[in-house]
């Protein structure tokens, strides 16, 4: 098989659908969305046979906890993705917005609007979720989008598509909006990459092998997501029983996601009461913790803990996106020693502290560097529909275009509009 001939039809065809969606009316829009959001309902039983067909290959592959975790849909987590996109139907259409304008002193009236990228690339893995967010996200800021979903979830994502394609066909839109090369493999997933010209922006949503394969060999424009390596500082100032609530949260509630908690620091002077009841409750949980000598020191022999649960945190540790039911923790004497460490092993993601002195606070503010700062709060948080963006297509960790949550904006570009009256530059 030719796969640039191939793909090329397919980009030629998601290009003419973008001439479509760029022009279509926001009442239209949102038609296909309600009808994407209602043919998931609809269709459910053959979604979910076909999730469960990538599962049971996912476990006979031996697939972490974690990427099965992404990987797997049910009722409820299809119930939520079709909620997801009528929460699209309500926001703002971004397109036409004014981001600023005005009048220069010889007259002309300036406007810089939102318009369409065009046509997005998206290249993911075992997140059937992310077909139907990118999908929807895309179709409301006017793009077209095509779709690299891995071969973790292929079963599933070729159910998508068609769901997602003929829903916009039954209200007129174009079903070559939404389109995949999964049929072609990596061999697709390189195509894209080199097609500078037919595809706009490349978004990578995945571990960081996929992101630096995507952001080192495209010659498409990247908008890069992230890896998340993120952290919870627990200072002396805390509430430790809210801190304890936190860091259960960030760990556990669900694992294998980017914005899960993947390393705790603890103030010294409140190691020893915080420590003991933290990790008594993240190894009944089933997290195993590896931790620094104080850390160790300080939990070493009581009885409430499993000895078995704690290993010795090495160098790598501070450094890995687990994904999985692990947890780093060391002690750290001062806020100063905590952000010295997260700017030392961040991947920019999401970085938390819970602490109640305001100095500290704005310490920990102005010292990492990072797409997203959670204060007293999980960093679960750091996600497109928690912070009323609808959906998301990918955490941006860059700093370029789009930073956090990409939504409905970070899909969008500009076009500068002058207006004058005959008016030439003198």
């Amino acid at each position: 098989m030719d796969t640039p001939a191939d793909i090329s039809q397919v980009t030629d065809a998601a290009r003419a659908a973008a001439r479509v969606l760029a022009n279509a009316p926001t009442q239209l829009k949102n038609r296909g969305l309600e009808a994407i959001a209602a043919a998931l309902i609809e269709r459910a039983d053959q979604i979910l046979a076909a999730n469960a067909e990538d599962l049971a290959r996912g476990r006979a592959e031996q697939m972490s906890d974690g990427l099965l975790d992404r990987l797997a849909l049910n009722t409820d987590r299809l119930w939520s993705i079709a909620e997801a996109v009528r929460e699209i139907v309500a926001l703002p259409d971004p397109i036409g917005q004014v981001v600023r304008g005005g009048r220069t002193e010889i007259g002309l009236r300036v406007t810089q609007e939102r318009v369409p990228l065009g046509v997005v690339g998206i290249i993911y893995e075992a997140r059937p979720n992310v077909t139907i967010d990118a999908a929807a996200l895309a179709l409301k800021a006017g793009n077209a989008v095509i779709l690299r979903g891995g071969s973790a979830a292929q079963a599933s994502n070729r159910v998508l598509i068609d769901v997602c394609r003929d829903a916009l066909s039954s209200v007129g839109l174009p079903p070559d909006a939404i389109s995949t090369v999964d049929p072609w493999g990596r061999g697709g997933a390189r195509a894209m990459m080199r097609a500078r010209g037919a595809i706009d922006a490349l978004i990578p949503r995945g571990g960081a092998g996929l992101i630096n394969a995507v952001v080192e060999e495209s010659r498409v424009p990247v908008i890069e997501t992230g890896t998340g390596n993120c952290h919870v500082y627990v200072d002396a100032s805390a509430d430790l029983e809210a801190a304890e609530a936190i860091i259960m949260n960030a760990k556990t509630q669900r694992v294998g996601v980017c914005n899960a908690a993947e390393t705790l620091l603890v103030h010294a002077d409140v190691a020893p009461r915080f420590l003991v009841a933290a990790v008594t409750r993240l190894t009944t949980a089933g997290v195993t913790i590896h931790a620094d000598d104080a850390t160790r020191a300080i939990i070493a022999g009581n009885p409430s803990i499993d000895a078995d649960m704690i290993v010795e945190a090495t160098e790598a540790d501070w450094e890995t996106e687990y994904l999985s039911m692990d947890l780093a923790v060391g002690v750290v004497a001062s806020v100063d020693e905590a952000v010295e460490h997260i700017r030392r092993y961040s991947s920019g993601h999401t970085e938390g502290i819970v602490a109640s002195d305001v100095r500290t606070i704005a310490a920990f503010r102005s010292g990492v560097d990072a797409a997203a700062i959670a204060i007293n709060a999980s960093t679960r948080f750091t996600d497109g529909g928690q912070l009323g963006l609808g959906a998301e297509v990918g955490i941006s960790t860059q700093k370029l275009h789009a930073r956090g949550p990409m939504g409905l904006g970070e899909l969008t570009t500009t076009t500068w509009v002058y207006e004058g009256d005959g008016t030439i530059r003198p």
